[in-house]
């Protein structure tokens, strides 16, 4: 007969303790629609784990009725003073029973019992049937219910972490029977279920006293042998609450259940339903463990293969179609095409010969502005078809921007998992198509053509239901009059580049490369030995234990030699500022001198790649190049934009950046009129701070120091800086800088308003949002944890002022491309690199755009204070005027 094994696990026991062994990641389990889900994702940890180990037959999971049992009823203390149990675990509960049920695990409960009770029945019935029975919970209270045939597994470590109790295990530990363990509670009693049990009794007394007695009952019959006068006073003065005490700790066997064990049956994992609940949960590392063909339950996909013979028939008559452009890598500047697919009505077309697309018939409807293309990525595609001579027009949805605009914290550019995200299951991922790494390669044509078909499927389904969220949102105008502009003014900005005189960064490659080796000589003749400069290991020995300079901070693998470490040490030590030399110069040589030499094209120019949906304040990046990057704080590291060079003879670099664009924000949306009278006077506002904060009478009154310590508060409350902070940016103690913010906004009083009242919004509405409605979801303002709720807090502060500052320059960039257009200028826009906007122009045009760039950009959005641009040129990016 085969062997009958049996699964028990208490519910509630085990939910809470996944829920606090992930309490300071909280915040970061949640799904697409705001449940918190740690809890969950630890009990199935927990689950998989039992699983494996015991391959039961049989299981249950028992949960509590509720509140009130037999217990309360014979104690009103009983469990009285726990915490209430968070929110974020309440939520929880029903979706635990929902993974169960799709795990094929019953669950019950029973009014007016614990899940205790219900374990301990079914496991005595078990016994008596021939089981073998592993019961898992986070109570000690359930080991009274081990026997030859009943294991209590006990999680002591999160979830992960347990110690199997079984008969042998507990006489080995405690020196009692599993029985016993009623008694010994009984005696020393339960903090955690709140019975006191006999005063000035604890575990140890306890555990001896039943080691002599065997049992409450036998205790009471010998008090005589007891020794210790107080301890026998107290036995006998709390007789009542002892015999009380080991009827709330006995687990009852006979509770009233009405299931039979024979119904327990473990059916296994119902992979559909699992499925569907992992997505719904967003556990992609649990859907990934799984065996299961992910396209089986997908709808059949229908599409025709276009070649030059058929394409003849295709039907170009619509005014809308969706279109994707397959291209094998993230760099669409260069990387290969793998085909594309074309959605007309409910057809789709597909081909892996792209020259198909420069053909009339394709090729009029990528350029006919009266057709409407949905697309996943504008910018991506736009570029892809520029390759092949051929201009995108009129893109109406765009799922990446779309998705990216309803929630910063998604932002994957796989489309598949964009979909997903959306509740879009009908299709896989690349990842799962292509696969990874050095497996990765372009399937076969049919799997091909039907990943590229439910491509064009995902946009067209999500479409009407994106476009409706940001309605609600009321982000639909930052969608179509931002976002998605400013993509085809980006796309055309990545194509134009800019030229890089590789010449000027081989001649800088040179002299630093013979710099870094002298600095490299004097390091070793200082430290009198040859060693890997670039080893922190091997530095730190040097420097603390061979040089014996003052250890200031070790970590678990040896001496820190950190930036911040090292930078206390170099005044006193030319070493140590010489291994800083080293670092620095190693890096510009290294990362960007020579690593930009690489991402010169053939035309002499770089292509950067302007990230727009990755950034949670809107902000743009730069890549492949990142150009946005460069060091700037040191000589060194602003000579390399001499490299930097107009693409035409007797042409200028020009440059013009907004002047202090996100305090002029924080004045416009705090309403502060002191503030905002300083920017309409066209005061200097770091002079006028300074004046306000040291109790100056005039602004001529500031000193550099006072002027540059107060510039630094500006910017900090700009970030939610604290007086801890403020101290280590600045050099001053933290009482001073404590007393500098407090009398910031005594003399700036909305600023400290509109702080507290962004928090309050944060906390209540769960986001911020700029002056365009850019969303920034903070799902940690509410955490428990003190740091992730501060950093929520700081968030919440910075993230209107910043994304504001973001969305402004975007306007001023999309009303300058028409500018130049409408103003038939030669000069083109070449770069944005934070506040500022690089352009090349020939001489001519200069004092044009000296006039013009300012206007647009001043005009780009109207607030309460006037925005300020400075505008400079010259013969290369470096030696602009």
């Amino acid at each position: 007969m085969a062997e009958k094994r049996l699964l028990l696990i208490d519910g509630n026991s085990i939910v809470y303790k996944a829920f606090y062994a992930l309490i300071n990641q909280v915040e970061r389990f949640t799904n697409n629609k705001g449940v918190h889900t740690s809890a969950i994702y630890g009990f199935n940890n927990m689950l998989d784990i039992m699983l494996k180990k015991t391959n039961p037959t049989h299981a249950l999971v028992a949960f509590d009725a509720g509140k009130t049992t037999f217990r309360t009823n014979m104690y009103d203390g009983y469990k009285a003073g726990r915490h209430k149990t968070p929110e974020e675990l309440i939520e929880q509960f029903k979706y635990v029973k929902e993974l169960l049920k799709a795990r094929g695990i019953k669950t019950y409960e029973l009014d007016n019992y614990e899940a205790d009770d219900i374990i301990g029945t079914i496991s005595k019935e078990a016994d008596n049937n021939g089981f073998q029975t592993t019961v898992v919970t986070g109570d000690n209270d359930l080991t009274q219910l081990c026997s030859e045939k009943t294991t209590v597994s006990i999680s002591n470590r999160g979830v992960s972490g347990v110690t199997h109790y079984d008969t042998d295990y507990v006489k080995e530990t405690m020196g009692i029977t599993p029985q016993q363990i009623i008694d010994w509670k009984a005696l020393k009693g339960d903090s955690s279920d709140n019975y006191p049990g006999v005063k000035g009794v604890g575990d140890k007394t306890s555990l001896k006293l039943i080691k002599k007695f065997n049992s409450v009952e036998n205790l009471y019959d010998n008090l005589d042998e007891v020794s210790g006068k107080k301890l026998k006073e107290h036995l006998i003065e709390d007789k009542q609450e002892a015999f009380l005490d080991k009827k709330l700790a006995r687990i009852h066997r006979d509770a009233p259940i009405d299931i039979e064990l024979t119904n327990l049956n473990y059916l296994g994992d119902n992979l559909e339903a699992l499925v569907k609940f992992y997505r719904e949960m967003n556990f992609k590392k649990f859907l990934s463990q799984m065996d299961f063909d992910e396209t089986k339950d997908m709808k059949s996909i229908n599409y025709t293969e276009l070649t030059k013979d058929n394409l003849i028939d295709l039907k170009n008559n619509n005014d809308e179609v969706t279109f994707y452009l397959g291209i094998d890598g993230e760099n669409y500047h260069s990387d290969n095409f793998i085909g594309f697919a074309l959605k007309i009505d409910n057809d789709n077309y597909v081909s892996k010969d792209i020259n198909l697309l420069k053909l009339p018939q394709l090729k009029n409807i990528l350029e006919n502005n009266n057709i409407v293309k949905n697309v996943f990525d504008t910018k991506r595609t736009y570029v892809g078809l520029n390759r092949l001579g051929i201009t995108l027009k009129n893109v109406g949805f765009d799922l990446l921007l779309s998705s990216y605009l309803l929630n910063t914290n998604d932002n994957s550019n796989d489309l598949g998992r964009v979909a997903n995200e959306h509740d879009y299951f009908e299709i896989q991922s690349d990842e799962d198509v292509y696969g990874k790494g050095a497996k990765r390669r372009i399937p076969e044509d049919d799997v091909l053509y039907s990943h590229f078909s439910r491509k064009l499927m995902a946009i067209q389904s999500l479409k009407q239901k994106l476009l409706d969220e940001l309605n609600d949102n009321q982000q639909i105008d930052l969608y179509k009059n931002l976002e998605l502009p400013l993509a085809f003014v980006l796309a055309k900005m990545e194509i134009d580049g800019i030229f890089v005189d590789k010449d000027i960064l081989d001649q800088m490659s040179s002299k630093l490369t013979e710099r870094i080796s002298e600095i490299e000589q004097l390091i070793y003749n200082e430290a009198g030995v040859k060693f890997n400069i670039a080893s922190p290991k091997q530095l730190g020995e040097i420097l603390f234990e061979k040089m014996h300079l003052p250890v200031l901070k070790k970590t678990k693998t040896g001496y820190s030699t950190a930036v911040d470490v090292l930078e206390k040490l170099a005044s006193n030590y030319p070493i140590v500022q010489e291994v800083l030399d080293y670092r620095q110069l190693s890096k510009i040589l290294s990362t960007y001198i020579v690593g930009l030499s690489k991402d010169i094209h053939d035309d002499h120019k770089v292509h950067t790649r302007y990230l727009q949906t990755l950034t949670q304040t809107g902000r743009l990046s730069s890549v492949e190049p990142n150009l946005q990057n460069i060091p700037i704080r040191t000589e060194e590291g602003r000579k390399i934009r001499q490299a930097f060079v107009p693409s035409h003879k007797d042409w200028q670099i020009f440059s013009s950046d907004y002047s202090q664009i996100e305090l002029r924000v924080l004045a416009s949306i705090s309403n502060d009129k002191n503030m905002q009278d300083e920017f309409i006077n066209n005061d200097d506002i770091h002079a006028s701070t300074a004046r306000r904060i040291f109790d100056l009478k005039d602004n001529s009154d500031v000193t550099p120091e006072l002027r540059r310590q107060a510039k630094a508060v500006n910017f900090g409350i700009v970030y939610g800086i604290s007086d801890f902070g403020l101290a280590n940016n600045t050099g001053i103690s933290r009482k001073d800088a404590k007393q500098f913010i407090e009398k910031y906004f005594a003399e700036y009083p909305d600023v400290k308003n509109y702080m507290d009242d962004i928090v309050g919004k944060a906390k209540n509405n769960g986001y911020v949002e700029t002056i365009l409605h850019r969303r920034r979801y903070l799902p940690e303002i509410n955490s428990r944890n003190f740091h992730q709720r501060s950093f929520a807090a700081r968030t919440a502060m910075n993230s209107p002022i910043q994304g504001s500052a973001a969305d402004i320059i975007k306007i001023a960039m999309i009303k300058m491309q028409k500018a130049l257009k409408d103003n038939n200028l030669k000069a083109k826009m070449l770069l944005q690199v934070h506040d500022e906007l690089i352009f090349e122009a020939p001489n001519d045009e200069i004092k044009i755009l000296e006039k013009l760039v300012p206007k647009v950009m001043d005009s780009a959005l109207k607030l309460k204070v006037p925005l300020k641009v400075k505008s400079h040129y010259g013969k290369n990016w470096y030696n602009i005027k």
